[in-house]
């Protein structure tokens, strides 16, 4: 059902962002959509509102650069633009050793990961609160269960935003409002966010689609947030690394990563 409120995706010109925008806006939710590459976003903006009866908003923002995501809530409550549901979703990850990998783009994974979710959840929450709307949608990863050598800045900041969030979900609980941490594992790459087709089983493999995910942060989201873990494979992979010595795990991890 269509309401005034509006829904902010984050990374929203490709893939799991992408597929958060399509599938809101077939339950009617209005679109605002961020990311820094203009030409994407806007065609992607454009198809969504030749296809379904919601506004959508296109917002060009590059929320590494310290400052932005603030500027980005300012932009929206000057605009009179309600945020009901907050999908931070924004982020990237490097694989090498730590040493080898460029310091300022390791830097600049922090800030997006990271200090971007911060500051934009900051500057929108109090709004939200006032609202009691849906809530908060944070994209983690399986990546942040435990250290991952040759990822080892991407794996800490994953981590970082799935303790940030659970906490998170606790300090708002008596508002109403719901906090959603959604870890997926291996995405399956398509340019439009369409699943390239539904595996055969939920063991077909360790890929899943974008949708899959989507599908699951909304169904946690609508029973009241908490922690998710999509796919079967990845809940039994969580669960069986609880079993093994904590030192042993980044161990294992690196010869998996070197093989």
């Amino acid at each position: 059902m269509r309401n005034d409120g509006f829904a902010l995706i984050t990374g929203a010109s490709r893939g799991l962002g992408m597929a958060f925008a399509r599938e809101l806006a077939e339950r009617r939710h209005n679109l605002v959509l961020v990311a820094r590459s203009p030409q994407p976003l806007q065609a992607f903006a454009s198809e969504l509102r030749r296809s379904y009866p919601v506004s959508v908003i296109a917002l060009e923002a590059d929320l590494a650069v310290p400052g932005a995501a603030h500027n980005l809530a300012e932009q929206l409550s000057s605009g009179g633009i309600s945020i009901d549901l907050l999908v931070n979703n924004a982020g990237f990850g490097l694989r090498g050793e730590f040493r080898d990998l460029p310091l300022s783009r390791q830097l600049e994974m922090l800030a997006l990961n990271n200090q971007a979710i911060i500051e934009l959840t900051y500057s929108l929450l109090p709004r939200m609160s006032e609202r009691q709307q849906k809530g908060i949608i944070n994209v983690s990863s399986t990546a942040g269960f435990q250290p991952i050598p040759f990822a080892s800045a991407y794996s800490a900041t994953k981590a970082f935003v799935t303790t940030f969030s659970l906490a998170l979900e606790q300090e708002l609980r008596p508002s109403g409002l719901a906090v959603v941490t959604v870890c997926p594992g291996r995405l399956r790459k398509n340019e439009n966010a369409r699943s390239a087709g539904r595996p055969r089983s939920e063991w077909a493999g360790v890929y899943q689609s974008p949708e899959e995910v989507v599908l699951d942060a909304l169904r946690v989201l609508a029973n009241g947030g908490g922690l998710t873990v999509p796919g079967a494979l990845n809940k039994f992979s969580v669960f069986v690394q609880r079993l093994i010595p904590r030192k042993l795990v980044p161990r294992m991890v690196a010869k998996m990563s070197r093989a």
